[in-house]
């Protein structure tokens, strides 16, 4: 069977953009430019050619009309609308609204299915750009998107490798500073709730807890580092275990509100208090924290710049279409917001 044979059900399938570039060994960018009618170098059209033959690659003629104009609306596609992620999209349909814009969103809870019915929607609705929370489980049809002339911006996760836009956040560096703060009031045995350490932001986050004790020369002890998935649940039944410990931690980092929340809700139950028990700070910043009695000391994003930065950069790439630029990776600084779940450690209870 040829490459374009679905070997399966014995159906002939279209070659995609994204075959063509690999067979061409050139860029997807550069066959968009070639299909669109733009310049390219003579040795690269000249491969590009001869992928198309060999592949019987057709090039969507309606889709590629489609694209032609402008829809003025935009997707937004997102796991969930969280305490993160619903700030994030009013203030991003607010911006979009000042620019004569619409914003149509799609929550996909993080199914694989969810997101390829996601996908498919935003196609049929013609948007000018798509903005979404990185990932890495469908770079084919990402690339299809950027091939067809709709640019993609991530934020949230960085995944790196696809030609995409990023706004990001300072995620290991925040990290860092906020579990050094912890140090710096004598708590040596800290713990973390992580996210998954396998995402680009779980890791971000966890690699800011680990430099913080390793530059001050302390081990990590596995026991004090529990993947939590971002989720209350797992975070509440992890504080148990962490609590169960013959030496517990004296203080706790979480990565995010979600898993904050759980380990609050464990505590409270238990009859704990913080800071009293047991200090805590997490990342992300939410209004529940300053309800808390005592408050909770966390990292707060800039949710209103992360929207205006990618607006910015969403006016650039639709005012500059068919300009071939490089993607740009923007990282915006966060602040720590000191409030009272944390207090210094009495002397009688640091290691001697």
């Amino acid at each position: 069977m040829s490459d374009t044979d679905d070997t399966e059900s014995g159906r002939r399938r279209h070659a995609t953009i994204v075959e063509v570039a690999d067979r061409a060994g050139v860029a997807i960018g550069t066959v968009s430019r070639y299909l669109n009618g733009h310049p390219v170098r003579r040795g690269n059209r000249e491969q590009i050619e001869q992928a198309i033959g060999e592949l019987g690659y057709r090039r969507n003629a309606i889709a590629a009309a489609m694209k032609a104009d402008l829809t003025n609306t935009v997707g937004f596609m997102v796991p969930s609308l969280s305490e993160f992620h619903a700030p994030v999209l009013e203030h991003l349909s607010r911006s979009m609204r000042r620019a004569g814009r619409a914003l149509l969103s799609y929550c996909h809870d993080a199914n694989p299915a969810s997101i390829g019915d996601a996908l498919d929607f935003f196609v049929t609705h013609r948007v000018d750009c798509l903005i979404m929370d990185g990932r890495n489980d469908v770079d084919e049809r990402i690339l299809e998107l950027i091939g067809n002339g709709t640019p993609v911006i991530f934020y949230d996760n960085g995944w790196p490798g696809l030609p995409v836009d990023r706004v990001l956040v300072e995620n290991r560096a925040a990290s860092f500073r906020a579990v050094t703060h912890l140090l710096d009031i004598g708590h040596t045995r800290i713990a973390v709730l992580t996210g998954n350490i396998g995402d680009w932001t779980g890791g971000e986050r966890f690699e800011g807890y680990r430099q913080a004790l390793l530059g001050r020369g302390i081990e990590i002890n596995p026991d004090y580092v529990l993947d939590s998935h971002w989720y209350e649940t797992e975070a509440y039944s992890g504080m148990l275990r962490l609590l169960s410990l013959p030496e517990p931690p004296t203080a706790l980092y979480c990565c995010n509100y979600n898993m904050a929340v759980g380990a609050l809700r464990l505590l409270r139950e238990h009859g704990l208090r913080v800071p009293d028990d047991i200090s805590l700070v997490s990342f992300d910043d939410v209004p529940l924290f300053q309800l808390h009695e005592t408050g909770i000391t966390a990292v707060a994003q800039p949710v209103a710049k992360i929207a205006e930065t990618i607006t910015s950069i969403m006016a650039s790439r639709l005012s500059d279409r068919g300009l071939s630029h490089a993607p740009h990776t923007i990282t915006l600084n966060c602040d720590i917001i000191l409030r009272g779940s944390t207090r210094r450690l009495p002397d009688a209870q640091r290691p001697r």
